[in-house]
C-alpha cells in the first residue's frame, strides 16, 4: 500500500524545499518519488531552435522534478498536521489512516 497517492497534500521535511507544501501530481512507485506542484523547481536549458515559420524556441525554462518519497510527508486533512499513515483492513479493503489521530484518509 502506497504512503502517498496523487492529489494528496504533503510537506517536504528535508532538502532545499524543507518546510513547503505542495499537492502530488504524480507518483513513481518503482523509483520511489514524488512530483509535487511547486517543489523542487530545477532550471532546464533546452535547444534554441527555429519553428516552421521563421520564430525560435528554446532557452532556459523553470520545471518541476520528482523529489524522493522519504523526503515528503502527508498532511492529514482532519488534524490537518503532517502524519505517519497506517494501514488497516476495513469492511474488507485496506485503508490508510493518520496515525496522529486516528482518521481515515
Amino acid at each position: 500500500m502506497q504512503r502517498v497517492k496523487r492529489n494528496d497534500t504533503v510537506k517536504v521535511i528535508s532538502g532545499k524545499d524543507a518546510g513547503k507544501q505542495g499537492r502530488v501530481v504524480h507518483v513513481y512507485p518503482r523509483e520511489n518519488r514524488v512530483m509535487v506542484e511547486g517543489i523542487n523547481r530545477v532550471t532546464k536549458h533546452d535547444r534554441v531552435r527555429t519553428t516552421r515559420r521563421g520564430g525560435q524556441e528554446g532557452g532556459i525554462t523553470k520545471m518541476e522534478a520528482p523529489i524522493h518519497l522519504s523526503n515528503v510527508m502527508p498532511i492529514c486533512e482532519s488534524c490537518g498536521e503532517p502524519t505517519r499513515v497506517g494501514s488497516r483492513i476495513v469492511a474488507g479493503k485496506r485503508a490508510r489512516y493518520c496515525r496522529k489521530c486516528d482518521a481515515e484518509f
